[in-house]
């Protein structure tokens, strides 16, 4: 059954419009074995113990990411310029989590102190779901591996630290319009997925916000940060994030060295209507993992299904290079050439989160890998079900849809992450 959104006449206008409507510059089974290895306010956000080194005026490709990048810097305010714009360290690009930035920062709780309401599966922080870990992605505080099985097979919401940068909703209409400029061009404008599944993703927090959330949800609570000097040489991150999102792409002399850590996930998952839409931000993940297990005989389901139970993602928020040492599951190698066409599907719905030329590249990659990657799920096929999940897993790539409980309404929402063994944070691991 799909949510309705409440008349729009009850709508808070702040913030209301953000990103929207802003125009865009420019059959032998075989299990899987081998070995591999891995490794609010801006007030709320984190300062550099330092004055940052970094600046926003080096020479970058006209319409490159770096060059939008700069051109929203210069939007700024001295003020903002300065919040914004940190030294690229490990340590800030480590800084993201799927939790609102109130409950990492101490700002708030789940429901902005009010009562959660009826149906809900408790705050962000109280009851756990059966075999979980007690909280929706709560801070680890690190990066140490977590146990696969159900009640350690937890998320981790990342850094204990909130996010760096600034809030966008500091920012002015004008401000607003060059962000969604860098954002558009950094995760592309495919239908479904890249920005428009983003735009999506706002309107479901925006949701939240209106359906007994609160202020800790909506979209002004998501935040900016470049990381070291955007420009055509050197190494620097476009930092993106909020409530169940996490972009994370990492720029090394004018290229994409990685599009990863990145975040995704969503509450609502069932269809609702918001500004004058219907929003289901995930559908097309869903959809693509649904088809390749139901693409699945039973013999390589059987060789598929993980004996555990995963609560929540292996390498969430906080769990950099918690790969396991063991690849489980059915690989790809002993598909069909029609079964490998949906593996390659479900990959190319996180990829095609990117500018169309580095998806290209990067799905390529992950192609010519696909004879080693494997496919492993737990619960149910359906996806649907709390603690339904599906992993792939290959030399390179890294993806997990997890099925979680309800945290401000009822019903199950999902949560989701790509990761690459060998180009998280762009290779960065020091």
């Amino acid at each position: 059954m799909n949510r309705t959104d409440p008349s729009t006449n009850d709508r808070p206008v702040t913030r209301r419009a953000l990103f929207a409507g802003v125009p865009a510059l420019a059959f032998a089974l075989a299990a899987c074995s081998s070995s591999s290895s891995g490794g609010a306010s801006s007030g709320a956000t984190a300062s550099a113990t330092t004055a940052s080194t970094a600046t926003a005026d080096g020479e970058a490709a006209a319409g490159s990411v770096a060059a939008l990048a700069q051109a929203f810097y210069k939007t700024l305010s001295t003020d903002l310029q300065a919040k914004v714009l940190l030294d690229y360290t490990l340590a800030s690009a480590k800084r993201w989590s799927n939790l609102p930035q109130a409950l990492i920062s101490g700002g708030g709780g789940g429901f902005g102190g009010g009562t959660p309401p009826s149906g809900a599966a408790g705050m962000q922080g109280g009851t756990p779901p059966t075999g979980g870990t007690g909280m929706e992605g709560a801070p680890s505080g690190g990066g140490t591996a977590p146990s696969a099985a159900a009640g350690g097979g937890g998320t981790g919401g990342g850094s204990s630290q909130s996010r760096v940068g600034i809030p966008v909703s500091d920012l002015s209409d004008a401000q607003l319009a060059a962000l969604t400029t860098l954002l558009k061009a950094a995760t592309g404008t495919k239908a479904g997925l890249g920005y428009d599944e983003i735009e999506q993703q706002f309107n479901a927090d925006d949701y939240l916000n209106q359906n007994g959330g609160g202020d800790t949800y909506g979209r002004g609570n998501f935040y900016v940060a470049i990381l070291g000097s955007p420009q055509d040489s050197g190494t620097w991150e476009f930092q993106f994030g909020g409530h169940h999102l996490a972009v994370a792409n990492t720029y090394t002399d004018g290229k994409l060295a990685g599009a990863t850590p990145s975040f995704r996930g969503v509450e609502p998952f069932t269809a609702f209507k918001l500004d004058g839409r219907t929003n289901q931000p995930l559908k097309a993940k869903y959809t693509a993992f649904a088809a390749m297990l139901a693409g699945l005989s039973k013999s390589q389901l059987a060789t598929a299904k993980l004996a555990d139970t995963y609560s929540d993602l292996v390498l969430g928020p906080g769990k950099d290079w918690a790969f396991p040492t063991t690849r489980e599951g059915v690989k790809a190698g002993v598909l069909s050439a029609q079964q490998k066409k949906l593996v390659l599907a479900a990959i190319a719905t996180y990829v095609d989160d990117l500018d169309t030329s580095d998806a290209k590249t990067i799905l390529a990659k992950y192609q010519d890998e696909l004879d080693e990657t494997c496919l492993a799920y737990s619960g149910t096929t359906a996806l649907t079900a709390e603690n339904d999940y599906v992993r792939v897993d290959g030399p390179s790539v890294w993806i997990e849809f997890s099925m979680q409980h309800g945290i401000v309404l009822s019903g199950n929402h999902p949560h989701s992450v790509w990761r690459d063994r060998t180009t998280d944070y762009g290779g960065t691991k020091s």
